[in-house]
C-alpha cells in the first residue's frame, strides 16, 4: 500500500507539473535598459561620487574628471582677451578733432561762397577753401577707415578667443558625468587616480524598476498578440517558486528569426519566431537574466 501511495503521488506531481507547463505561451529571460555611460574628455579621475547598487535618478553627480589644466587654460585665454580688448582704438575719440575741423571749414566754404557772391571775396579764395575742405575731408575718412578696420579687426580676435572659452566651459562641464537615467548601478570601470580618456566606460546603470522580458512568439500566436496588450508574466526562480505580473506587450519584432536553442515555445516544432518585449513593473525580486513565461 505504501508503495502504491507513493507512486500514485508521483504521478499526480508529475501531471500537476505537466499541467502547468503547459499553461504558458512562450518563454524567455527578463532583461533591463542598461546604459554605460563613457568619458567625453581625458583627465585623471578626482572622485567617484557613487558605489555598485545604488540608486541613482536623473541628472545625479557621478563621477568627477580633474579639470585643473582646463582651468589653467582658461584664465589665460581670459587674459589674452582682456588685452585685445584693450588695445581697441576708440574710433569717436581718433576722430573728433577731424570732425571739427571739417565742420568749421564747411562754414568757411559757406562764408566765402556768401563774400564772393557779394564781391567781397575772390575766386580764388573760394577755391582754396574747397581744397582745404576736401583734404580735411580725405583725412578724416583715412582715419576713421582705419581705425574702424582696427576695431573690428580686434574685435575678430576677441571673438575667437571667446569661442575657446565656450569650449573649454563646456569641456569643463562634460568632466561631470552625470547620470542620464534613473536607475541602479550596475558596474563602475575606473576608480579614482586612474586616468579617463575619451570614450572610456565610467559607469553601468540600469532601470531595474522596469523590466522586459523577451519572449518569442510563433507567427499563429502573433495573430492573437497587439502591441498595448496586457498578458500574464511568471518569474520562475527555480525551486518551485513563481511569482506572476502583469505585463504589457511593449514591442514587437518586425521580423522573423529562427528559435533560439534556449528558447521553448508552446510548438516546440517552430523554426521561426518573433520577439516581443513584454514591460514588467519589478517588485524587487526579478534580476536580469531571471526565467519567465508568458500567458497570452
Amino acid at each position: 500500500m505504501v508503495k502504491q501511495f507513493i507512486i500514485i503521488s508521483l504521478m499526480t506531481i508529475a501531471v500537476a507539473a505537466c499541467g502547468r507547463h503547459s499553461d504558458y505561451d512562450a518563454t524567455g529571460v527578463f532583461e533591463a535598459d542598461v546604459v554605460t555611460l563613457s568619458a567625453e574628455t581625458s583627465g585623471r579621475i578626482e572622485s567617484l561620487v557613487v558605489a555598485e547598487g545604488e540608486e541613482v535618478t536623473r541628472g545625479q553627480l557621478l563621477c568627477v574628471i580633474d579639470t585643473t589644466m582646463l582651468h589653467m587654460q582658461r584664465r589665460t585665454l581670459m587674459a589674452q582677451q582682456r588685452a585685445l580688448l584693450a588695445g581697441k582704438p576708440d574710433v569717436d575719440k581718433q576722430i573728433a578733432s577731424l570732425k571739427v575741423q571739417v565742420r568749421k571749414q564747411r562754414d568757411e566754404v559757406a562764408r566765402v561762397q556768401a563774400l564772393l557772391s557779394d564781391d567781397a571775396a575772390t575766386q580764388k579764395q573760394m577755391d582754396d577753401a574747397i581744397a582745404q575742405l576736401s583734404v580735411l575731408e580725405s583725412q578724416y575718412d583715412a582715419v576713421l577707415s582705419a581705425a574702424s578696420k582696427s576695431s573690428a579687426s580686434i574685435e575678430g580676435n576677441a571673438a575667437v578667443v571667446a569661442t575657446q572659452i565656450e569650449q573649454i566651459d563646456e569641456t569643463i562641464a562634460r568632466s561631470r558625468i552625470m547620470s542620464n537615467v534613473d536607475g541602479t548601478v550596475l558596474g563602475l570601470y575606473v576608480r579614482e587616480g586612474e586616468m579617463a580618456v575619451v570614450g572610456r566606460p565610467l559607469v553601468k546603470i540600469a532601470d531595474l524598476k522596469h523590466m522586459v522580458l523577451r519572449a518569442y512568439l510563433t507567427s499563429d500566436q502573433l495573430s492573437h498578440v497587439a502591441i498595448g496588450q496586457k498578458v500574464k508574466v511568471v518569474a520562475d526562480f527555480g525551486a518551485s517558486e513563481q511569482y506572476e505580473y502583469e505585463g504589457t506587450v511593449r514591442w514587437i519584432a518586425s521580423e522573423s528569426e529562427f528559435t533560439p536553442k534556449n528558447i521553448q515555445t508552446r510548438n516546440s516544432r517552430a523554426n521561426m519566431v518573433y520577439a516581443v518585449k513584454i514591460a514588467v513593473e519589478n517588485d524587487g525580486r526579478i534580476k536580469i537574466g531571471t526565467y519567465g513565461e508568458v500567458e497570452l
